[in-house]
Parts: structure tokens; sequence; C-alpha cells
């Protein structure tokens, strides 16, 4: 007879049973929020967790999923420019994409705006904002000066009397 693993054992709550059984695998501030960002709908605003909203009911999944998108961005928030630019580099090499392509795409699309709860203040946009732009920047700065450097040291092997 097969043996299966039994399910996790849910919370007594939406918002503990986020937490324990999928925020907490999500190893970066970043990803937490971007994670959080994409289950609010486009069109309405509203959260949506098909497998918390059929464990607690949809009230308290969109409950649990909006508190949770306030806080972690008042984590992001509260971290240092350098913890995040640690934190955003490691969410981003653990992407499929290549994260050159994703940081392009983010500047040139302003995607990282949606990511931004409702309930933020203006002030607060605006400084989730202008770091992320400026790590943003660095980002795609330091990749072009790599592929600078790639392409100086190609042509030094080339030009080589030995080559």
């Amino acid at each position: 007879m097969p043996r299966f693993k039994p399910m996790a054992k849910l919370e007594r709550n939406a918002l503990a049973d986020l937490c324990k059984h999928t925020l907490s695998h999500i190893p970066t501030v970043s990803g937490r929020l971007v994670y959080l960002a994409t289950l609010r709908d486009v069109n309405s605003g509203a959260y949506r967790h098909h497998g918390l909203a059929t464990a607690f009911g949809r009230y308290e999944a969109a409950r649990a999923l909006r508190e949770s998108h306030q806080a972690i961005f008042q984590e992001w928030l509260n971290l240092t420019l350098a913890e995040k630019n640690e934190d955003l580099r490691e969410y981003l090499m653990a992407l499929a994409d290549p994260p050159e392509e994703v940081v392009a795409h983010w500047l040139r699309s302003g995607v990282y705006r949606s990511y931004v709860p409702a309930t933020a203040r203006d002030a607060e946009t605006e400084l989730f904002c202008h770091d992320l732009e400026t790590l943003l920047q660095l980002l795609q700065n330091d990749a072009i000066r790599r592929r600078l450097r790639s392409a100086a040291d190609a042509l030094d092997r080339d030009s080589s009397p030995l080559a």
C-alpha cells in the first residue's frame, strides 16, 4: 500500500496559515512583496488566493493577504539601502529569467509600482519607488560595466601577440 505524505496542518486563522505555509518559504522580503502584490487583482484591487479562500473563506483570505502585503511593504521600507540592495539582488538571482532582463523590464515598464499596497501613504510610495529605481539603475549600470569589461578583455586577448 503506498504511503502518502500527510498534508500540512492548517493554522487557526488565514494570516497564521499564510505566514507559516507560504511566506516563511520565500527567503527575501522582495520576493514576499512581489508574491503578495501578484495576488491582488489588477482590475478590482481584491486579493485572491484559492487555497486560503477554500480553507478560511474569501473574506478572511483577502484580509490576511492585504495585512501581509502591508506588513511586508513596511518591512521593506524599514531596511537600510544596503539591505534593500542585498535583498533585491538575492531575489533577482533566484528568478528563472536573467537579472539583467528583469531589471531592464522593471525600469522600462514601471511594474514595480504595482507592488505598493493600496493603503500606502504617498510618502511611502515615493520612498519605495525612489529607492527601488536607484537600486535598479545601479544594477543596470553594473551589468553594463561587466559587459564592457568582458568586451575589453576579449579585445585584449584578440590583439595579444600570443593569440
